[in-house]
């Protein structure tokens, strides 16, 4: 069995407005309490996988999730429990899951065979809750909302917990992603991965956040239709971005997270402006969130910058050592960026996009699709060499422009490994990263050049930074002129 799931967290202001929205259908209260296992060591949680037992009303169920090959979709199997009169709690037993999808990652994960002794299994921590729930019909789909208001007990720790869930019952996920997208508008919530387990091992752990979440390959066969292809590499970013966003939406100013959130958006931006052509439907109205948001949170990024590489490289140059508190001290809260109403519902659209069931007429055969790729990569490919030859002659938003153009030929490249060669294509991409570190780092020393000049007018002993960074800039511009003169020289992966 597979779950469709969609988890938002819920502002104490709007709680009210919630319960009373559940209240407008037929509701069904229920306490639950669970219970969370795992091994000694944790090997359920590294594979991703959680068993719980659960007291649902009268009766004890225990369950195993684990990932499968959706974004929002899970493994699922429940197994209702007989428990004698005087047993309190029934003791957790692998054993139920045998023969089952997600019994075989389990065994994968403790490399057991299914005739070997399971080890024994820790209770890690516990969650109680009051969940309201009603059962609500979209476009003919019938979707499960859930409201669950309890905690999560670790030893001598607590939690409190209030979300709510969207589970889709019957019929298709667009339609429990619009119902989500509408209680989203109208009561100010956000979306979250960090699930009741995630939040119960962090809590045991006494880690406040999670690991940031880098970028993941696009599965989808060589010979996938436009579509096909489109719904996966969408669906590859969206893992990135939503991972990472949940954890700065919980209150994470983690400054890896928040990188790989600007990354992950910038990777979506690529998908939707370089493949648009191989899908219909994508709405050009997405693009503006995502741009605001990518960019209130590089305003993040470069005031942290300046402190922690730029300030100690100035002082080891032989500059004063200065306060870069005020440097970018306007850039909004990365949390307020994430959880804003437009760049929530976006996601939202483009999760629905990615799942969306059914035929298209029209939609490009897997040769066309690799024709129009081919078209891409040799447009971008063209300007970039071009800009190259000329490159310290641009203005710094030519330049600018030539280091996005070469980060989407890169996203472009990898998005597109299962139609090409994966050797030449890994070629191609490795001959990329020297210059967009390069660029990069060019980009960087301009950024703290004006961040510096800013301060000086506050503070002039700034002015050994601004100073110091204008010299360097020549020999910055050269290093990224040489780099993409190499670049040019790269064979390519796509004839």
């Amino acid at each position: 069995m597979t779950e469709f799931e969609l988890k938002l967290e819920i502002p104490p202001k709007s709680l009210r407005r919630v319960v009373t929205a559940m209240r407008g259908g037929q509701t069904a209260s229920q306490s639950l309490h669970a219970r969370y296992y795992d091994t000694e060591d944790g090997l359920l949680a590294e594979h991703g996988l959680v068993v719980r037992v659960r007291r649902e009303g009268l009766h004890w169920v225990q369950t195993a999730k684990g990932p499968s090959t959706g974004m929002l979709e899970r493994m699922e199997h429940n197994v209702e429990i007989a428990v004698s009169a005087d047993a309190e709690v029934p003791a957790v037993d692998l054993k139920r899951h045998l023969g089952t999808p997600v019994g075989r990652k389990i065994l994968q994960a403790l490399k057991l065979k299914p005739s070997q002794a399971f080890p024994d299994m820790l209770l890690l921590y516990e969650v109680d809750v009051q969940r309201l729930k009603r059962i609500v019909e979209c476009s003919g789909s019938l979707v499960e909302v859930a409201l669950d208001q309890g905690r999560i007990l670790a030893g001598a720790h607590s939690l409190t917990l209030c979300e709510l869930e969207f589970e889709l019952k019957a019929g298709a996920p667009e339609h429990a992603v619009q119902l989500a997208r509408e209680w989203c508008a109208q009561h100010g919530l956000w979306l979250s991965l960090i699930t009741k387990s995630m939040k119960g091992q962090g809590l045991r752990s006494g880690r406040s956040v999670g690991s940031d979440v880098s970028a993941t390959a696009p599965d989808f066969d060589r010979r996938a239709n436009g579509t096909q292809i489109v719904h996966a590499v969408l669906q590859s970013c969206l893992k990135q971005v939503l991972a990472n966003a949940s954890e700065v939406a919980a209150g994470s100013a983690d400054h890896a997270c928040i990188h790989q959130l600007r990354v992950g958006i910038r990777r979506l931006r690529t998908a939707l402006r370089e493949l648009a052509p191989l899908a219909d439907g994508m709405d050009p109205a997405w693009e503006r969130p995502l741009e605001n948001a990518f960019r209130a949170l590089g305003q993040h990024r470069d005031k942290s910058r300046i402190g922690l590489d730029m300030q100690p490289k100035i002082e080891a140059a032989g500059g004063p050592v200065l306060d870069c508190q005020g440097a970018g001290a306007d850039a909004p809260d990365p949390g307020i960026v994430v959880r804003a109403p437009a760049f929530q519902d976006v996601l939202l659209c483009l999760i629905g996009f990615a799942h969306r069931t059914g035929s298209r007429d029209g939609c490009p055969t897997h040769k066309i699709a690799q024709k129009v790729l081919r078209t891409r990569f040799k447009k971008l490919r063209s300007q970039l060499v071009s800009e190259g030859h000329n490159f310290s002659l641009l203005d710094e938003a030519q330049q600018h422009r030539t280091r996005k153009r070469l980060k989407r030929l890169r996203y472009l490249a990898e998005f597109c490994v299962p139609l090409f060669s994966a050797r030449k294509t890994k070629v191609f991409v490795d001959a990329l990263l020297p210059v967009q570190a390069a660029l990069g780092f060019y980009n960087d020393e301009l950024v703290a050049l004006e961040a510096y000049r800013e301060l000086a007018t506050k503070d002039p002993r700034a002015l050994f930074a601004v100073g110091w960074l204008s010299a360097r800039r020549e020999a910055n511009s050269k290093l990224c002129s040489d780099e993409l003169a190499a670049f040019a020289k790269v064979s390519t992966f796509w004839r």
